[in-house]
């Protein structure tokens, strides 16, 4: 059985983290700028200046490797305490899961490879747990069960609980607004630093599996993912090999909503990938672009977003929503800065060329806005009324479990 991760074995990874990130960008930084002084040094005073420079290198060397020697010393003497199961859990307060995962979506390959038990597996949570996929747990973890789910999928770093953001000046959420309609919410949780097309795998049998052990027959599911969350959906409908049928759950996804998810790609992404690369060129500055180079698939997958390889459901609505600082999306701070981190042409799957990834979709701009303001708005309360509550196509019946 999986162990839970502590919070020390989370404090092991940030000390390793400050030794590989912080004191090596420093001692290269540091040594990339004497190489240049030391340099001109030579130039003008010839061999006279050596024995200035080989102290300076002896004594800078001796203090970064014994600091670096010092925290990985300590990242190892902390991950055998965690291994001990000794400390809180991290995952036991809001607090400790925001932390998780923010790691995750930071480097969540690399947690997956180097250190499992901080890496998160995709699941479906409740009360800040997650649910085992077994008929008995889920309808022990969703009592009023009905045939409609709408699912909700959180974007980069973020958690289940973002969906709660600004509920004391809403009064509710999007899931509890759409509860008192006949929906049944499910939220999910997933390691966001992973390879996009890999997340949208997970998460279409992760539904799979959700539809096969519902207490009562699915009718119709409702898809809802904030920022990269709405990436993920859509890898998620495109897994299946070219001939085969449909899997049962794709049938059943009569909508899919995305709010400020950056189909065409993330403008900050895009900054940050350029910035790495002419950091990359100058010496005194390339140990940043190193940092920025770290980053985790998912992020590197924010660069271009989702094109044309990975079309719409054919009978699935999409909704788009998107934001922006200004009051109109044709502003010129829309256009380049959007909600901070996604433009609105990105955000409906459009752009100054003529791409148009979702032609007969409905959208929704929210001005005055930022990207995390799409988490909980009144305009999106009332348009997923309007779009979910409202009378809607008949979607096939679910398909047997037996025949999924």
């Amino acid at each position: 059985m999986r162990q839970d991760p502590t919070i020390i074995e989370a404090i092991a990874l940030a000390t390793a983290v400050v030794d590989e990130l912080v004191v090596a960008t420093a001692r290269d930084t540091h040594h990339a700028v004497t190489d240049r002084v030391h340099g001109l040094l030579r130039r003008g005073l010839g061999p006279a200046g050596t024995p200035a420079e080989l102290l300076h290198r002896g004594i800078s060397g001796t203090v970064y490797g014994a600091v670096g020697l010092g925290l990985r010393g300590a990242s190892r003497g902390l991950a055998r305490v965690a291994d001990s199961g000794h400390g809180p859990g991290l995952e036991e307060g809001p607090r400790g899961r925001f932390v998780s995962s923010a790691i995750n979506g930071l480097i969540g390959e690399e947690l997956r490879r180097e250190r499992p038990r901080l890496a998160i597996e995709m699941g479906v949570r409740r009360h800040g747990h997650d649910v085992r996929l077994t008929r008995p747990d889920v309808a022990a973890a969703f009592p009023r069960a009905t045939g409609q789910l709408v699912v909700f999928l959180h974007g980069l770093c973020e958690t289940e609980d973002y969906w709660r953001r600004h509920r004391d000046r809403t009064g509710a959420t999007y899931g509890e607004t759409l509860a008192g309609h006949g929906w049944t919410p499910v939220y999910l949780r997933a390691n966001t630093g992973l390879p996009l097309r890999e997340n949208g795998v997970v998460l279409a049998s992760l539904l799979q599996r959700l539809v096969d052990v519902w207490p009562t027959d699915v009718t119709r599911i409702a898809l809802v993912g904030h920022s990269l969350g709405g990436l993920v959906i859509r890898a998620s409908s495109a897994v299946i090999a070219d001939g085969e049928a449909p899997a049962a759950w794709t049938r059943l996804v009569s909508d899919v909503v995305t709010l400020g998810t950056p189909h065409l790609g993330s403008w900050f992404a895009v900054s940050a990938d350029r910035a790495s690369r002419r950091m990359s060129r100058i010496p005194e500055v390339a140990p940043f672009g190193r940092i920025i180079d770290r980053q985790a698939p998912g992020i590197h997958d924010l660069i271009e977003g989702l094109a044309h390889d990975v079309p719409p459901l054919p009978h699935a609505r999409y909704r788009l929503v998107s934001a922006s600082l200004s009051g109109s999306p044709r502003h010129p701070v829309a256009r380049s800065l959007g909600d901070l981190l996604v433009t609105p042409l990105s955000a409906v799957g459009r752009d100054r060329q003529g791409t148009d990834l979702f032609p007969d979709a409905s959208t929704l701009h929210v001005g005055r806005a930022d990207h995390f303001d799409l988490l909980n708005h009144p305009e999106i309360h009332r348009a997923l009324v309007e779009w979910l509550v409202e009378p809607a196509r008949e979607v096939p019946a679910p398909v047997p479990a037996s025949a999924g």
